[in-house]
């Protein structure tokens, strides 16, 4: 089963607000669109098929009436009731995901979905997708949530190419190479990932800009780049305040070398 990063989200009040931050950086960033039936709304910065989703609420009424899609109660627990801003959880594409959902349902994970959404493009045109959340029934570790997009790989790629959303940042053709992700015990949950989802690993090493342990699985589109803290550091700072969660975006190909706390979260231009 081919598995793709697909895209981060980061929870962000009003998502709008994330465009000139990031345009001054040299990160472009476009109005995405609304999800109604969710009351949800949404900015995304693309770098390839991979993206990032600053993700916010529109209409609270709304987003609280909804309990399978764990992405809703999840925004609706930490950004408006927490008020908790910043990367919040990871989505990995598949064109499988009913048989995923057979897979970690027979794993023992309790499976919501798959799940049915749409939104409503910023110039009307209406995208659809599906999501399906897997979660342990005591939480061992963090996972992600899949997604499969109605249309093929090469015709987003295609639209998106049209619309001026890939290739347009002011500091070149920027990939994003991993997302970082704070956990509390590295070499269990690397090997809980690994069978679930059968990504290889690199080697372990110690970043010392966010003082952890570091170790990446290796994920089509963009890795995830696991960490746990050795020390005080921003990694465990982060552990502390948000318990496990994304909490890094590295960028190559930027013409520049940045590291960098920004809403909530920290990103390194390489």
């Amino acid at each position: 089963m081919d598995l793709f990063f697909d895209h981060l989200v980061w929870f962000f009040k009003k998502p709008e607000e994330a465009i000139l931050p990031l345009k001054q950086r040299g990160i472009h960033v476009v109005n995405g669109g609304r999800h109604e039936s969710w009351g949800t709304y949404n900015t995304l910065s693309y770098f390839g098929l991979s993206y990032i989703e600053f993700l916010g609420i529109e209409n609270l009424l709304i987003a609280e009436k909804h309990d399978e899609n764990r992405l809703i109660t999840q925004i609706v627990e930490q950004l408006a009731k927490e008020s908790r801003e910043g990367p919040a959880t990871v989505a990995i594409r598949t064109n499988q995901i009913k048989e995923l959902a057979v897979k970690l349902n027979a794993e023992g994970l309790t499976v919501y979905g798959p799940l049915s959404g749409e939104r409503v493009r910023a110039d009307g045109q209406l995208i659809r997708w599906s999501l399906l959340f897997p979660k342990y029934p005591e939480k061992k570790v963090i996972l992600p949530f899949f997604i499969e997009w109605e249309k093929s790989d090469e015709e987003r790629y295609s639209q998106l190419e049209d619309q001026g959303l890939i290739g347009s940042h002011i500091i070149g053709v920027p990939k994003l190479e991993s997302v970082g992700i704070v956990v509390n015990n590295l070499d269990e949950t690397l090997e809980i990932w690994k069978n679930l989802f059968g990504l290889k690993q690199s080697e372990q090493y110690i970043d010392t800009e966010i003082n952890a342990r570091c170790e990446i699985l290796k994920l089509n589109g963009t890795n995830l780049l696991f960490c746990t803290p050795m020390g005080d550091g921003p990694a465990a700072t982060i552990l502390k305040e948000k318990g496990e969660t994304p909490f890094l975006v590295n960028l190559t190909d930027t013409n520049q070398s940045q590291f960098f706390e920004m809403f909530d979260g920290y990103w390194k231009f390489q």
